[in-house]
């Protein structure tokens, strides 16, 4: 896990490797200033020689003004390599989704993969400034505070080891007890977004079904679960606070009573024994030594924070898209021809049932297609594996003679365009939004996609026209024009294969036949694939494919499934004579 968060790093290494070595300097310092300190007041104060005393005045002057300065420079280093960290994980966490098929995005879920981004990386990010600086300086203190203090009086430094068990003893105890809480506290952060995500996403529905009070209910719940995890690894977090000061006072109690009675045994003379600069001294590695096991602690309780959430990072960063190219891909697309050779597909891998079973499908280059089924019957699941958005668990899907799985999957998405059912704009004009489809599109190859898409009409009466610009998820247009701007976004991309998934549900019935028919006469040679719930969307269709059950039904035209399948002759019936949908 280190390893692989460690990648991470990159062009931040300079500053990763400097803070420490400001540390250490400053470090060096705070530990000289206490024994600069002694020998001012034996050697200074005590025998009254002012000379001795400016000397050693202007060093520890001299001395903390370099340890500011290296402590400034420590800590601006810090937080420039943990923000560079924190930048780094979210770039590698970002790109590694992007490489996901829809099955890895399944497995975590969006919800998830927006608190690793966010919440957890923020963590780690904290934890790893304390580690490039808490984490080196405090053992360094230790360290050197230990070695100066034995220098003076091996006896009462005895007084901080025994310390040191204790504490250890009693972090460890909190961390085991602490981490699992972390750990779930974490993925109810999931659910809390989840929650959020989908109440933000249904507003409408929600003020609709006036459902605002079952929403606060539910988002209440999730916070409250939440509220007790915290409330219970602070309480158990809480004791480390008392264990340090417990450690501390017993410290400096034990320290100044054997210390006192050193002094007056050798009549504080520093070359017979212990004096009192050296007893101040003491007292100041001690507060020192302590004050460095607080910060570990402080560390700690930040480590065991973060430890979770870098676990999850890491996850995200481990997983390896479910769809790769083959060892020597094809990347050329012949034609538009589809095969399904006796595909069966299931989204999960113990799935009792499969969504689709042994279909078996050919469709020429060119050739229209309709398919048509009730609700649940697969029919989306069907064209998604065209463009390896899933891959079948059994049987070939073919694209132009050869298997999808032998394509450079870019390659091979590039010339298949998909309307998807849910249609998506993005934040920006509608020049930007058509560009998905073909970055490099020129203003009248975008005019003639809109054309085509019977969208250019309604695009012309906005004020800005081309230049309108649309406001995130496409909030500002309505569901007919969104969808006409999806298929003009599709078309742009001049594909081989044009996949529309029920995606013209929300225009009139007369837009929809001006659509298929500048597909007829403006793109013959792109097969073209139509999901819909409509007949009449589909009746011209070279082909129309009745799925049901996640089968084939039957494969026929119009005039043929109306005399030989009972499934669309009762579905046009129902459509022409006013009665209800069978599904």
């Amino acid at each position: 896990m280190l390893r692989k968060l460690a990648a991470s790093i990159r062009q931040y290494k300079k500053e990763s490797i400097l803070a420490p070595v400001y540390v250490t300097f400053e470090s060096i310092l705070e530990i000289i200033i206490p024994t600069l300190m002694a020998y001012l007041i034996d050697y200074g104060i005590n025998q009254k020689n002012m000379s001795y005393v400016l000397w050693i005045g202007l060093a520890l002057v001299v001395s903390a003004i370099i340890s500011l300065l290296t402590g400034f420079f420590a800590g601006r280093n810090a937080a420039v390599a943990a923000s560079g960290f924190a930048r780094n994980l979210r770039h590698d966490m970002f790109y590694n989704v992007q490489k996901f098929s829809f099955s890895n995005i399944d497995k975590f879920s969006t919800a998830s993969i927006i608190t690793r981004l966010t919440t957890d990386v923020t963590n780690v990010q904290n934890a790893y400034q304390m580690l490039v600086r808490l984490a080196v300086r405090a053992p360094m203190m230790i360290a050197f505070a230990l070695i100066f203090s034995f220098r003076i009086d091996a006896h009462l430094a005895l007084i901080f080891l025994a310390a040191v068990p204790v504490l250890g003893l009693g972090l460890w105890l909190i961390m085991t007890h602490v981490h699992p809480i972390f750990v779930r506290v974490f993925k109810t952060y999931d659910r809390l977004n989840s929650v959020i995500q989908e109440n933000l996403h249904g507003i409408r529905v929600v003020k609709s079904y006036i459902r605002e009070d079952y929403e606060e209910q539910k988002f209440a719940g999730i916070s409250q679960s939440i509220f007790q995890d915290f409330s219970k690894a602070e309480k158990r977090l809480a004791f480390n606070m008392p264990l340090m000061q417990f450690c501390l006072y017993t410290s400096m109690l034990l320290l100044s009573w054997f210390g006192a009675k050193e002094i007056i045994a050798t009549n504080n003379n520093p070359v017979a024994g212990l004096s009192t600069g050296e007893l101040a001294s003491l007292i100041t590695y001690a507060m020192q030594i302590l004050m460095s096991l607080m910060m570990l602690s402080m560390v700690f309780v930040m480590i065991i924070i973060s430890r979770a959430s870098a676990e999850r990072i890491v996850e995200i960063l481990n997983e390896e898209s479910d769809l790769k190219n083959g060892e020597n891909p094809v990347y050329t697309v012949r034609d538009g021809s589809i095969t399904f050779g006796n595909v069966t597909f299931s989204y999960a891998q113990k799935a009792n049932k499969p969504v689709l079973n042994e279909i078996n499908l050919s469709i020429a280059s060119g050739e229209t297609i309709g398919i048509l089924g009730g609700t649940g019957s697969s029919k989306s699941s069907l064209v998604q594996l065209i463009p390896r958005l899933y891959d079948a668990v059994s049987g070939k899907v073919s694209v132009g003679g050869l298997d999808v799985r032998d394509y450079d999957i870019e390659s091979l998405r590039n010339q298949v365009a998909m309307v998807l059912q849910k249609n998506v704009l993005f934040s920006g004009t509608v020049k930007e939004n058509l560009r998905w489809g073909n970055e490099n599109a020129t203003d009248e190859e975008m005019v003639r996609a809109c054309e085509l898409a019977q969208a250019d009409g309604f695009i012309r009466e906005f004020p800005n026209q081309y230049d309108t610009y649309i406001e995130q998820g496409g909030t500002n247009v309505s569901g007919g024009q969104k969808q006409r701007l999806c298929i003009a976004r599709a078309l742009l991309k001049k594909p081989k294969i044009l996949i529309l998934d029920d995606s013209t549900s929300a225009v009139d019935t007369k837009t929809d036949a001006l659509i298929r028919k500048a597909f007829r006469e403006e793109i013959p040679d792109t097969t073209k694939i139509i999901i819909a719930q409509r007949v009449s969307s589909v009746q011209d269709a070279d082909k129309i494919v009745v799925l049901d059950d996640g089968k084939i039904n039957a494969v026929g035209t119009h005039a043929e499934l109306l005399q030989t399948c009972a499934i669309y002759r009762e579905v046009y019936e129902s459509q022409n004579k006013g009665g209800v949908l069978h599904e």
